[in-house]
């Protein structure tokens, strides 16, 4: 996919989710979208476009408005169009080849937009670790069973969960991913 189509599909489907939402999205907006400094067959004039953005808008909230946008047009598609998730993907894919301010958006991580629901979400979490140690106390003690032998495999269990707790997981699966499929997208020389 060359790069001003994937503009043009990823801005579409931007307006698409925008209109959804109720919230406006002007033409200054939306071409704001298209810039970048290194490629002029995607955005004519980059410096006057954000010039002329900057005088009417705040770029931090422009950025988590579309950001927000952006990620519910990409949950949108997950659900309800397949095609459509994976014409994203590849205008991502796309984008990732050159400097684009398109990318600054859709990498943005903004807060939450449920923190309540997070924090107890997280007390949960906490709250069954801590009775599903309580309950292995109250065995261990009522069928006398000696924790010495079994020492090190608690140790091992404890330490995975803080990891999985903590998102070291997580995070180590996505370097992993994102380092394997760029040696599969490798030219050979």
């Amino acid at each position: 996919m060359k790069t001003k189509a994937a503009k043009d599909f990823l801005v579409q489907q931007t307006a698409e989710q925008a209109a959804r939402d109720n919230l406006p999205l002007s033409d200054i907006e939306k071409k704001m979208m298209y810039f970048t400094e290194s490629d002029a067959a995607s955005c004519e004039n980059p410096v006057e476009r954000k010039n002329e953005f900057d005088a009417q808008y705040d770029t931090a909230e422009y950025e988590a408005k579309i950001s927000r946008l952006l990620h519910h047009a990409y949950n949108r598609l997950k659900v309800e169009d397949p095609e459509g998730k994976r014409n994203w993907d590849e205008a991502i894919s796309a984008l990732r080849k050159g400097d684009h301010y398109f990318l600054v958006l859709w990498d943005l991580k903004l807060p939450s937009e449920h923190p309540t629901r997070d924090f107890f979400k997280l007390l949960g979490v906490g709250l069954l670790v801590a009775v599903g140690i309580a309950i292995a106390t109250l065995l261990a003690v009522e069928y006398k069973i000696d924790l010495e032998h079994f020492r090190k495999h608690v140790l091992l269990i404890v330490v995975g969960l803080f990891l999985l707790v903590t998102g070291v997981f997580r995070n180590l699966y996505r370097v992993a991913v994102v380092w394997f499929h760029s040696r599969t997208n490798r030219t050979p020389d």
